[in-house]
């Protein structure tokens, strides 16, 4: 369809997209989940071209995805696996979607297909105590390898609107000093390394093994102010968690950012295993922040970042508002 960002889709009925399934609720290894169901037959823009995506579970870097696309506002509410709370953007195949004129008129509503809901709910469950979802799936669905010296995948990112071309270089260049501190770490003597041999961002953990913790019982709506850089690295270990919870260099870009909290996350699916994780202390999560891929090659994929409350402070009521 060689969609575009702002392209506006209309996303098939139940009855449509359940052609284009095979046995496991899949096409093309990717599932269509029952959280999808709800956005059938609705008119939508396209928010990232999804050609792309950076690899959670085993950590290989990039990797390619076909004919799937990012659609604004789509997110999984995890009504179907477990409540989990990730709030992941959902990956819609090209197949599952029609280009649609903006003064076309808006088709009859459709008759739900049961018979796609059934399907779903069974392919859902993993195991006894497991699910599957696009996010646990990921691998299958974008097998292929898309190393950092592929041009293309720069081009696509400007042509398809994901990312502008300073936007583009920016990232490359980051991936290029990245990549030379990796070498450097390994063929360098320490005295050598630019900034102790740091990826980009330069972020280290100073806390040692025992990190802190902090309580400020947060609730939706609330204003909170993220903290300094160096403040949140004195909470963190040298593989740069607190508790078991990842800071990453593109979290540190939002440092001294202030924004309402979303919500408090107590639950998640584990992308690995596919077994609910519940949190012994709840994260948050915020309005409007997510992970731009900045520092890792225009990565579409946007993920949720999860925040300890130790990383947050309260803003005055009348304070700055984001």
């Amino acid at each position: 369809m060689n969609l575009r960002v702002g392209d506006l889709v209309e996303v098939r009925s139940e009855a449509e997209i359940l052609a284009t399934l095979d046995e496991r609720g899949e096409l093309e290894s990717l599932p269509f989940m029952p959280e999808m169901l709800a956005f059938c037959g609705r008119r939508m823009t396209v928010h990232k071209v999804a050609h792309k995506l950076c690899d959670t579970i085993s950590r290989s870097g990039m990797r390619r995805m076909e004919r799937a696309v990012h659609l604004t506002g789509a997110r999984c509410d995890g009504g179907g696996h477990g409540g989990c709370q990730t709030a992941c953007s959902l990956y819609w195949k090209e197949a599952w979607l029609k280009r649609v004129e903006p003064d076309a008129p808006q088709a009859a509503p459709a008759v739900p297909e049961e018979r796609l809901l059934k399907l779903l709910e069974v392919n859902t469950r993993k195991g006894e105590d497991g699910y599957a979802c696009q996010a646990t799936e990921l691998l299958r669905a974008a097998p292929t390898c898309l190393p950092f010296r592929d041009l293309g995948q720069y081009v696509t990112d400007v042509r398809t609107g994901n990312a502008g071309v300073l936007a583009t270089v920016r990232t490359f260049l980051v991936g290029l000093f990245n990549r030379f501190q990796d070498v450097s770490r390994k063929l360098l003597p320490r005295r050598l390394w630019i900034r102790g041999g740091l990826r980009w961002g330069f972020v280290q953990g100073r806390a040692g093994r025992v990190t802190p913790t902090g309580s400020l019982d947060l609730r939706p709506g609330e204003l909170v102010r993220i903290k300094s850089k160096d403040e949140i690295l004195d909470t963190l270990n040298d593989d740069l968690l607190n508790r078991g919870l990842g800071f990453e260099e593109e979290m540190a870009r939002y440092c001294g950012r202030t924004a309402r909290v979303r919500a408090r996350v107590e639950r998640c699916l584990d992308e690995k295993t596919g077994r609910m994780l519940h949190m012994k202390s709840p994260c948050i999560i915020l309005d409007d922040l997510v992970c731009e891929g900045v520092y890792n090659a225009n990565c579409p994929r946007e993920f949720v970042p999860f925040w300890r409350e130790i990383w947050l402070e309260r803003v005055p009521a009348g304070g700055e508002a984001p």
